[in-house]
């Protein structure tokens, strides 16, 4: 392939790279990870409501990594209240997955960052050590998508498994009892995603440019080597 179809990939890859790093470093300090509705099970069986009735009952949650709110329904109009991860909640989330999530999260963003800036490198320098060369711009990939399929792995347990959003809404309640009545993940879990499709895209474009996988063997070394072994 040209020179400049080369440094044109790069480029492009460089500019997604970059991107995703400020997309992933938005995601973090939102609140829109998981967005659903919380019924108030104890008021909903104090007057027997059923159909319509229950809508009375059902407030709405929304939170991040760091931070939500959520919208307390027990009959008597919806009542809102802000909540931090940070200390409070540590006590009743599972906190060590919690910490890996954002622990990944920054790590994805920083070789982002490194991708990006030797993705532009290679395009306009001269590669002059093998982590500068396309060896290094398959780790970066590698790394930054692994990194976002570990936090949507993570994250998505500490929701569906072990019931985030229950433990959240039942936070200090010592009368009323919540129960998760609908739960989606929102834009910024969609945005992670986003950033591992983009990175295993730009492990292509290196390959596209016409630089071999790392660890793959090609056909005319083993040739070669064949040719010498029968020389002896």
């Amino acid at each position: 392939m040209p020179a400049q179809q080369k440094k044109l990939i790069f480029c492009i890859a460089g500019v997604l790279s970059f991107a995703c790093a400020l997309g992933a470093a938005a995601a973090i300090g939102t609140q829109l990870w998981v967005r659903g509705t919380i019924l108030c099970t104890t008021g909903a069986l104090l007057v027997n409501a059923t159909g319509p009735e229950l809508h009375k009952f059902i407030g709405e949650i929304q939170y991040g990594l760091f931070s939500g709110q959520r919208v307390r329904q027990c009959g008597l109009g919806g009542r809102p209240f802000q909540f931090s991860f940070f200390p409070g909640l540590l006590k009743v989330i599972p906190a060590s997955i919690h910490v890996s999530v954002i622990l990944f999260c920054t790590v994805l963003i920083v070789f982002a960052l490194v991708g990006a800036g030797f993705f532009m490198f290679n395009a306009f320098g001269s590669p002059y050590e093998t982590l500068h060369g396309p060896v290094g711009l398959y780790l970066w990939s590698f790394i930054a998508c692994s990194c976002g399929c570990l936090i949507m792995i993570l994250f998505s347990s500490e929701v569906k498994i072990h019931h985030l959003s229950e433990k959240i809404a039942n936070f200090k309640e010592g009368t009323f009892t919540f129960k998760t009545h609908s739960e989606q993940f929102a834009n910024s879990f969609w945005t992670i995603l986003v950033c591992s499709l983009v990175h295993f895209l730009n492990a292509l474009l290196i390959r596209f440019a016409g630089f071999e996988f790392p660890f793959s063997k090609s056909k005319d070394s083993g040739t070669i080597t064949g040719a010498v072994d029968l020389m002896y």
